[in-house]
């Protein structure tokens, strides 16, 4: 049966739902492994893994519909319109950025083993730059399943300030390591999970970036000193 304009709608609404419960899906995931890091709990660290399962599952399955679709687009002729294409690529690329967030979880939760035996204190900041990364990722979600470029331009700045707890953090830790406070097993530890906190940070601005694009047509920009937008052509 042809595609019609309105059955290629409905489907990238259906694929649209898809991702945001992904996004949904990866946040879960993250607080778990976050969670399962700090209380150093190693059975919740081994079912946080577990969520990456069904995360990889959905990742393939929203990748496949897309081809499907458009496949279904070209075999019937179908005239797209440059919104309609915008948004199936868009999907794709949220979709592999969520993926990767994920991947950054998996990492964190992998290290409970490790700091499993380790009594020293965690510092705050550390506490405080994962909810950041958390709630990164929990804006980027929002922000595309109500199509907001306001929000998605949040995202962006807020990049700034999990880098910023992530200097932080190692700054604290090399002045405990100084006065034999804090030892290197466990600044490496905290190095490693401030590493994938701003790994999380980059991979929610490509969302944001994606979303910008998907709603004004604007290409965003990275500079030195601040994020630019470069118009849609006319």
């Amino acid at each position: 049966m042809p595609t019609t304009p309105k059955e290629f709608a409905d489907r990238i609404d259906a694929l649209r739902g898809q991702l945001v419960e992904q996004g949904r899906r990866v946040q879960r995931l993250l607080e778990a492994a976050f969670a399962a890091f700090f209380s150093r709990d190693e059975a919740g660290g081994v079912a946080a893994i577990r969520l990456d399962d069904e995360v990889d599952s959905v990742d393939v399955a929203i990748e496949q519909e897309c081809v499907q679709l458009l496949t279904s687009a070209t075999r019937e002729g179908a005239a797209l319109e440059p919104v309609q294409l915008r948004a199936v690529l868009t999907i794709v690329k949220i979709n592999n950025e969520l993926e990767r967030i994920a991947d950054a979880g998996v990492e964190v939760a992998e290290r409970v083993k490790s700091v499993k035996l380790i009594s020293a204190t965690f510092p705050d900041t550390c506490r405080v730059m994962a909810n950041s990364a958390v709630g990164i990722l929990r804006d980027s979600t929002a922000s595309f399943a109500s199509n907001d470029a306001r929000i998605a331009k949040i995202v962006l700045q807020s990049q700034h300030a999990v880098t910023a707890f992530k200097d932080a953090v190692l700054r604290d830790s090399e002045e405990r390591i100084a006065k034999g406070a804090m030892s290197v097993d466990v600044a490496f530890q905290l190095h490693e999970v401030a590493s994938q906190c701003e790994l999380i940070a980059d991979h929610c601005t490509n969302i944001a970036e994606q979303i910008i694009y998907l709603t004004t047509g604007a290409v965003v920009r990275h500079t030195e000193a601040k994020w630019i937008e470069v118009p849609a052509k006319a």
